[in-house]
């Protein structure tokens, strides 16, 4: 258009020009329009097309690397006194009370007192509750006045049998010397049979009053609840004002017990082996426990009996082991560790230095043995060189890994360090 106007402006200059011609110079040709003035207004669009596109590639990028990644972990172990002994298995499982019982009355009543918090310990036939016991005084007085009065009756018979006798005797003696018609004697006798009868009724009765009365004391003893045994309480369940019953009628509003009482010294160990190896597991083989929360404590054991039975849904069988030591650091419901050893561990062996981890936890990347170690839901990938001895299925890491780290059992191809991972209890 600039050229068509100079061309203009030449003419001018130079003479007469045309002036179809020069509207014709001046027309604005449709192509050099779509060129110049529709061509812009498409870059935003492509832009803004490559922009979401890198956009979404990042997202989908940082959600890949913000996935959780399943995995099951394991503990490291400090390795034991029987780690030289040939440990042939271990398995895991937890600390259980052989002894134990949820306390309460053996009638229904309203709590008047509650004599026990969690933690305490008792003794045998120590006061732990007590019950409103107004209601069985009563009928525990009553039946006591019922026998009293009983027992009166049967002294007043006896004594009345008394008299009958020697009135029967003198009317023998009179009848005999023609004082009296014999019919006189016989009637006597006959009341005193008659109150012989009587005093023997009576005194059933005086039996059966005295039996309402031992029952009734017992109703009123109940009001008492006793510890059944020396132990730890555990838990408290009721509350003063509540009621309590053998049996849960009323519902939710009607507590079953007092609370529960532990007998620490029947503490054991209860672990599922699989069943595949059970044959491994003797009944009194020695053995040692690790508790999760103390994993440098070692405590003798050895194996009590293996239950006859096996879980179908887990393909184990529940084997019972004995803790050689009492200690109030054991309580009930407590994870333990179990490895069952060839021979007993010598309180004086060698430990080698490390810990000793699963043999399935060492996994190889680049060329190098590594495992991962689970820490506030993120991986740490940590090089490491295992020794050349076997524990059993497991493997002694000298450095690199402490006691008590949970390291990744079976770790997936996909895991790499700082992977953000969730952790799933059970087998692998």
């Amino acid at each position: 258009m600039q050229r068509a106007v100079d061309d203009v402006i030449v003419n001018r200059d130079g003479g007469d020009v045309d002036n179809a011609e020069l509207l014709k110079g001046l027309r604005i040709d449709r192509s050099q329009r779509e060129e110049h003035g529709q061509a812009p207004a498409r870059w935003p669009w492509l832009v803004g097309g490559l922009l979401a596109i890198v956009l979404a590639a990042g997202a989908g990028l940082w959600w890949y690397g913000q996935r959780a990644v399943v995995v099951h972990t394991a503990g490291a172990l400090a390795p034991s006194a029987g780690a030289g002994n040939g440990s042939v298995l271990q398995a895991t499982g937890y600390v259980t009370a052989r002894r134990q019982a949820t306390v309460s009355a053996q009638i229904t009543g309203t709590l008047t007192e509650v004599l026990i918090e969690e933690g305490d310990r008792v003794r045998k036939d120590q006061v732990l509750a007590r019950l409103d016991d107004s209601g069985y005084k009563a009928a525990l007085d009553a039946a006591k006045a019922g026998a009293a009065a009983a027992h009166a009756l049967v002294d007043q018979y006896q004594a009345q049998l008394a008299q009958n006798l020697r009135d029967a005797a003198r009317d023998d003696t009179l009848a005999a010397q023609g004082l009296v018609p014999r019919q006189v004697a016989e009637q006597a006798h006959t009341l005193a049979d008659a109150t012989r009868a009587q005093l023997a009724s009576q005194r059933k009765q005086a039996i059966s009053y005295d039996a309402q009365t031992a029952e009734a004391q017992v109703n009123f003893d109940y009001c008492v609840v006793h510890a059944p045994f020396d132990g730890v309480i555990t838990t408290k369940d009721a509350q003063v004002g509540e009621i309590i019953s053998p049996l849960s009628a009323g519902g939710g509003f009607t507590r079953t017990g007092v609370g529960t009482i532990v007998d620490m010294d029947s503490l054991e160990v209860d672990v599922d082996v699989n069943e595949a190896y059970i044959g491994r597991v003797k009944s009194g083989m020695p053995a040692e426990a690790v508790l999760d929360a103390y994993p440098d404590w070692r405590i003798p054991a050895h194996v009590i009996a293996i239950v006859p039975a096996a879980d179908r849904g887990k393909a184990t069988v529940k084997v019972r082991v004995a803790l050689e030591q009492k200690d109030g650091r054991i309580v009930p419901d407590m994870g333990v560790r179990v490895s069952f050893l060839e021979t007993k561990a010598a309180p004086a062996a060698q430990l080698p230095h490390g810990v000793l981890v699963p043999a399935s936890s060492i996994a190889q990347r680049d060329g190098h043995s590594v495992v991962f170690v689970v820490s506030d839901g993120r991986v740490q990938q940590r090089s490491v060189e295992p020794a050349a001895q076997a524990f059993g299925d497991q493997r002694l890491l000298p450095s690199a890994v402490e006691a008590g780290d949970n390291v990744v059992v079976n770790p997936p191809a996909e895991l790499r360090d700082g992977a953000a991972v969730r952790v799933e209890t059970g087998s692998p």
